[in-house]
């Protein structure tokens, strides 16, 4: 039987502790951020990530997957802590929490680390603000079987509280790397990479070219796409057919768009 901590008191330091990791300048100086819910962290599991830390409300049904992940917490000498509802609710900053939160040591997120030949397609942002985004990238791909998701410039923290739940747990299936993009540019120039960015300001139909992986897919800010210095520095400019009023898709939704493209056409050839 693995020993659970039994906390009840909000001012508990380990619950002050953990609830500090839903800001940016604490996940950055502790080196650790929050996942939540059974099936993201199974989903960590799977991928070989263990919480150093395991919270669990005191309503939680028994589960063999809570089983497995308190077992694998306990193995690597973490702790699993009991407690309630509402100290859940604190700790994750949401209403009507899930039953089960965990606190992850940082994943690493150097460019040079990255092996481009380990998948033909890559998804790269540039500035993206939006979390719930940024987790919809992520999400895409794992489901194109995408190498991972680069991050250029002042994009929203991907360890964010928002982005691990909305990634639904795509951010421990995917690499990710930050970098700004003159570093970028440098390294996808060292070795074998299509750049291919989403624009208003080409009429080349996302569906003329052939793709050669492995394929990075460049999308731009929400509001203002890619600026002009990063158009210029794409191999290919693409863009999607707009039917009706609006003028651009939502980044995310663009992203995946053009992600299934490359894989149509790789699973064609």
């Amino acid at each position: 039987m693995i020993e659970r901590r039994i906390i009840t008191g909000f001012s508990n330091p380990t619950v002050k502790h953990i609830r500090s990791l839903r800001d940016k300048k604490h996940r950055r100086r502790e080196g650790r951020f929050l996942a939540e819910g059974l099936r993201i962290l199974t989903e960590a599991l799977e991928a070989g990530h263990v919480p150093e830390t395991l919270i669990l409300s005191d309503r939680a049904e028994p589960h063999p997957l809570i089983d497995a992940l308190e077992a694998a917490v306990d193995a690597r000498g973490g702790e699993v802590i009991e407690t309630s509802v509402d100290i859940l609710e604190k700790l994750s900053g949401k209403s009507n929490p899930q039953t089960v939160l965990g606190v992850f040591a940082d994943l690493p997120t150097a460019l040079d680390a990255l092996d481009r030949n380990a998948s033909p397609i890559w998804l790269v942002a540039q500035e993206i603000r939006d979390p719930g985004n940024l987790g919809t990238m992520l999400r895409t791909g794992d489901a194109v079987g995408a190498g991972g998701l680069i991050l250029l410039d002042d994009c929203t923290d991907p360890f964010s509280v928002e982005s691990v739940r909305a990634s639904m747990g795509a951010l421990f299936t995917q690499h990710i790397a930050r970098a700004n993009g003159a570093d970028f540019l440098a390294w996808l120039r060292a070795g074998p990479g299509q750049l291919v960015g989403t624009s208003l300001q080409t009429e080349t139909d996302y569906q003329t070219p052939g793709y050669a992986p492995p394929v990075f897919i460049l999308t731009g800010n929400e509001a203002r796409g890619l600026p002009d210095d990063y158009e210029a520095a794409c191999d290919l400019l693409v863009r999607m057919p707009m039917m009706g009023k609006a003028d651009s898709l939502n980044a995310a939704v663009a992203t995946a768009v053009m992600a299934y493209e490359v894989l149509n056409q790789l699973r064609r050839s």
